[in-house]
């Protein structure tokens, strides 16, 4: 869909259901997080960089669709976005991955979607440069003293050239239409191709320095070493990948890729921070296991979920109009857990709901990525037809659902675990035993049959993810 960061809270949502069954508070509170970016920007005045973005808080079990809604969420924005894991941060001082490294991989994220922007609006004048380069790979021009260079010309069959220099012209165009037409990808050629020096960076001071001055030294020594030419005997195909690369970059100015990525990551970056139950008070209490200090990576989260400025390797970042989106299941803690200071970062709470059997049905049905359209597009790659039929799904569902009622709840993630095990044989049989223009339909007595001893076994630990 062109334009989609203008969307309304309305076609947001919209779009997130073709991904994402139910949990219709949740889609409602980001698109309104989402539409009241554009908002923002088209403010009039000094109060554009007064208004802050409103955080949420998804509170759920696992698998019912958070990760996947601020996921989705940032492919409609065409966002930079990341997703980390607050038990794995460490507070200032410990040895392991300080909060402000979230900041750092977004702008990198930023700044790859910028440079793959650019690239796109390069390639054209890109591609004419490595035509070039693998034409005269396979015919050089002709030399300053007249004699061409023609070990791998074609027959010419038209009228008789005037002079080497024509000849070699023809030639080369005769060339130059194989290479457009694709007739000579498995012909290898010998190619330049420039990569960064070896010498390698090693640790300064004992590891004592911090991870954002480490990475502002690789940077710049990097810079300073010489990128070397070195000769590859490759295919054309692989030629022209490895080309494409060096080109695009050569004409495009990444200091004005930096700039743009950085503005873009202030302004639209989405940061989604999964597991910050795993940091609340409640969880130590409960026993998560060695406590670095949870309360102190919670303090270190304040300033940047707050807004403050960050160092990266590319430049100074603001965070204070980056959407923070936190989820957490809350089983062992509460979000009131959290310190006082940081629940009030997060202004926006939703409750996301427990998944049905009628959601697992929609879940394998409706989607544009369920996992059914999933397994039928690997069968269909070996030239297999796989169908389900409405009973066989309902079975899938009301088996997967049962599970997670019996032991673990992880959500549709049941699903896989069925699916794998009721496709697994078939899977396995493909091509030996089932080839080519097969049909394979599973039905709800196949479904029974399969899963049977999944549902009787009440051992159900080798099932769980």
């Amino acid at each position: 869909m062109n334009n989609q960061s203008n969307l309304t809270p309305q076609q947001i949502v919209k779009e997130l259901d073709k991904y994402i069954i139910g949990q219709k508070d949740a889609k409602k509170n980001v698109a309104i997080a989402l539409r009241n970016r554009w908002r923002r920007m088209n403010v009039e005045g000094d109060l554009k960089t007064e208004i802050m973005p409103n955080n949420i808080l998804m509170i759920g079990a696992t698998g019912v669709g958070k990760t996947e809604i601020a996921r989705r969420l940032a492919n409609i924005a065409e966002a930079p976005f990341v997703k980390v894991e607050a038990s794995k941060f460490t507070e200032v001082g410990y040895v392991g991955r300080d909060v402000e490294g979230m900041v750092r991989d977004l702008v990198g994220q930023s700044v790859a979607m910028v440079e793959e922007k650019k690239k796109a609006e390069v390639k054209e004048k890109a591609e004419a440069i490595v035509e070039d380069i693998i034409l005269n790979a396979l015919i050089p021009p002709v030399r300053n003293n007249g004699t061409p260079n023609v070990s791998n010309t074609l027959e010419v069959s038209e009228a008789e050239p005037k002079s080497d220099a024509e000849l070699n012209e023809r030639t080369r165009e005769r060339f130059r239409e194989k290479i457009r037409n694709g007739e000579l990808e498995d012909r290898k050629i010998e190619i330049d191709v420039r990569q960064p020096s070896a010498n390698g960076i090693g640790m300064i001071g004992g590891g004592m320095m911090d991870e954002a001055s480490m990475i502002n030294l690789q940077e710049m020594l990097g810079n300073m070493m010489p990128k070397r030419a070195k000769r590859r005997k490759v295919t054309i195909a692989e030629a022209r990948r490895l080309l494409m690369e060096e080109e695009s970059a050569k004409l495009i100015d990444m200091d004005e890729v930096k700039e743009e990525a950085l503005l873009k990551a202030s302004n639209s970056g989405i940061i989604f921070i999964d597991e910050i139950d795993k940091i609340a008070s409640g969880a130590a209490k409960k026993g998560g296991g060695a406590d670095v200090s949870r309360e102190g990576v919670q303090r270190d989260l304040l300033p940047v979920v707050e807004g403050s400025a960050v160092n990266t390797k590319f430049g100074m970042v603001k965070t204070d109009h980056i959407l923070f989106i936190a989820a957490g299941a809350f089983h062992v803690s509460k979000p009131s857990d959290l310190i006082p200071e940081l629940q009030g970062r997060f202004p926006i709470r939703v409750e996301l709901e427990s998944l049905t059997k009628d959601d697992f049905y929609k879940i394998l049905k409706e989607p544009r990525t369920a996992l059914t359209k999933q397994y039928e597009a690997l069968f269909k790659s070996e030239e297999v037809q796989l169908s389900f039929t409405d009973d066989a799904l309902e079975a899938i569902a009301e088996t997967a659902f049962d599970i997670n009622e019996e032991v673990e709840n992880i959500g549709a993630r049941r699903l896989h675990t069925v699916m794998s095990h009721l496709l697994n044989d078939f899977l396995y049989d493909v091509p030996e035993e089932i080839g080519p223009n097969a049909k394979i339909s599973i039905t709800k007595e196949m479904v029974d049959a399969k899963l049977d001893g999944l549902v009787k076994n009440k051992d159900l630990s080798q099932y769980i993810l």
